[in-house]
């Protein structure tokens, strides 16, 4: 048989008793966790700030001594700015400089036998001047806006003067060779026939001692060659106002020539 237990809920005792204590112990419960789970995030939340604010001021202090750094090496960073300008001043100079040592070693090179020079004006540009120099050379010259030379001398005959402006395109640079005056005296223009330009013997000439001997102003252009800024000064070229390479042997080729005719 199966026993039963007779006596009121209310009034049993043990384990069996029914609990009395109603919601109050959960709502205290929950309170309590609630509490502990709020700690808990200020917790939290104050370790993160700090991490934070220690991580801030590390990278503060990273920078400051990277800054300090770079304080120290910008020196060289400006030496090295300094010496790029530098160079590429210098190359833009020499791009723009001509190379009037290596024309007038050329030209010592072609200069025939038969033609002497009493002178030579090398400009840069067509604004150049050389104080006291000059050739004479007038329109021809205004019109080369590069590099050019002058040259003023004598030669035998217009045939030599021909040869020459022949030999100067053999210069390394010249595109082009003009002739600003040709002259020969009187009776070189009577039995030859040929003269540029007027006038009979020119007693005032340098080199024109004969007159067979033509007298000659010649342009010699560049005009591949770059053009000096105007600004920095027009370069004038090692000019030679040099008088006439008036050596024995043209003299004495001059004789013989005056002779044979």
């Amino acid at each position: 048989m199966r026993p039963i237990n007779l006596i009121p809920p209310e009034e049993r005792r043990g384990d069996s008793a029914p609990l009395r204590t109603g919601p109050m112990p959960y709502v205290l419960l929950a309170a309590l966790v609630a509490l502990l789970v709020g700690v808990a995030a200020v917790v939290l939340t104050n370790n993160e700030i700090g991490e934070r604010q220690s991580e801030a001021a590390k990278l503060e202090g990273e920078d400051a001594a990277a800054a300090a750094r770079a304080q120290r090496l910008s020196v060289y960073t400006n030496f090295r700015s300094m010496s790029e300008a530098r160079v590429q001043t210098v190359s833009e100079l020499a791009d723009s400089r001509f190379d009037w040592e290596r024309v007038m070693r050329e030209l010592s090179l072609i200069l025939p036998r038969d033609v002497w020079l009493v002178g030579l004006t090398a400009t840069a540009s067509a604004d150049s001047g050389v104080e006291g120099g000059g050739s004479g050379g007038g329109s021809m010259r205004a019109a080369i806006a590069g590099p050019a030379l002058e040259l003023s001398g004598c030669a035998k005959g217009q045939e030599g003067v021909a040869g020459f402006v022949t030999a100067l395109k053999d210069i390394d640079g010249v595109t082009r060779v003009g002739v600003e005056t040709s002259e020969l005296g009187e009776e070189g223009k009577s039995e030859g026939g040929g003269g540029g330009g007027g006038g009979g013997s020119n007693s005032s000439s340098q080199c024109r001692t004969r007159d067979f001997i033509a007298e000659f102003q010649i342009v010699v252009a560049f005009d591949a060659a770059p053009v000096a800024a105007a600004t920095e000064g027009a370069e004038a070229a090692p000019t030679a106002e040099s008088k006439a390479v008036d050596t024995k042997e043209s003299a004495e080729g001059s004789s013989e020539s005056s002779e044979g005719e």
